[in-house]
């Protein structure tokens, strides 16, 4: 699979801009970011690129007086550990009960919960405040036997940490091959077992499920999008947890949810970004 490596130079180069560009980007098709000196690379798969679809973003970025320009170029398949640790993708510690970090690391601060990542072409080490907030909520889940959905799973992170938490059946699924790839090597180095990966989107739900727990952290065009399917698959007093969107975002989403006969929990806020919890 052949990917386009974009660089985007922002004018301010600020950490607001920037993820506030990813968001942007995600929803168009980008899937991966690293933070760069004047702004961030961004890489799309070469089949999804349309420069009209990314020039409109850019023409329509929510946040005045700001300039973004861009630079592209073909990239073959690369190795994602070593790129990683390049940009200083350093251990992490959530909550205090869950750290997360890579084979090439030392000193790993000791936890409850130790999950390994090797990132491939992969969204979801845990520094992105999407992910950590979802980590947070499962850690003060209880998780025991129920079955567990991880939708656009990424790198596999939280079915490893459901998983490591008692849930099973795990399934994790994502539109990408090299999630899936990326996600079967991550569940591997962490010795879990009843987690099953396949590649597919939202229609591949049929006859999957149902789910005690589904966990959704994409972007809220999806989420909006997919979440009907979702509910499909759920029991009663199922949980879904979704992430990917701006606290800005809620009330669309909640609306969205409780069309679809879902009960709005709570909300957890960081930097900005959302996740929120419903029960169908």
């Amino acid at each position: 699979m052949k990917y386009l490596e974009f660089t985007f130079y922002t004018t301010p180069c600020t950490e607001t801009v920037n993820d506030v560009l990813a968001a942007v980007l995600g929803e168009v098709g980008f899937e991966s970011f690293i933070e760069q000196e004047n702004g961030i690379a961004a890489y799309i798969q070469k089949d999804l690129f349309d420069e009209a679809t990314i020039k409109s973003a850019i023409k329509e970025f929510p946040l005045t007086d700001t300039l973004i320009e861009y630079t592209y170029k073909e990239v073959e398949e690369k190795d994602w550990n070593e790129e990683w640790e390049k940009n200083f993708f350093q251990p992490i510690v959530i909550g205090d009960r869950c750290v997360i970090h890579s084979t090439f690391h030392n000193d790993v601060p000791q936890a409850e919960y130790d999950i390994i990542i090797n990132p491939q072409m992969a969204f979801g080490t845990g520094h992105h405040e999407t992910t950590s907030l979802i980590i947070g909520e499962l850690l003060d889940s209880d998780l025991q036997g129920k079955s567990l959905l991880d939708m656009g799973c990424g790198t596999s992170i939280l079915a490893i940490l459901a998983r490591m938490r008692g849930a099973e059946p795990c399934t994790a699924i994502d539109i990408d091959e090299w999630c899936v790839r990326n996600s079967l090597e991550n569940i591997e180095l962490n010795r879990v077992d009843n987690i099953t990966v396949f590649q597919g989107d939202a229609s591949s739900l049929e006859k999957q499920g149902p789910f005690d727990v589904i966990i959704a952290n994409i972007n809220r065009n999806i989420l909006l999008n997919d979440m009907k399917h979702y509910v499909r698959c759920m029991n009663k007093d199922s949980q879904l947890l979704m992430s990917g969107f701006y606290v800005d975002d809620i009330p669309v989403i909640q609306a969205e949810a409780e069309r679809n006969g879902l009960h709005f929990i709570h909300h957890q806020e960081k930097n900005r970004w959302a996740a929120v919890k419903f029960e169908k």
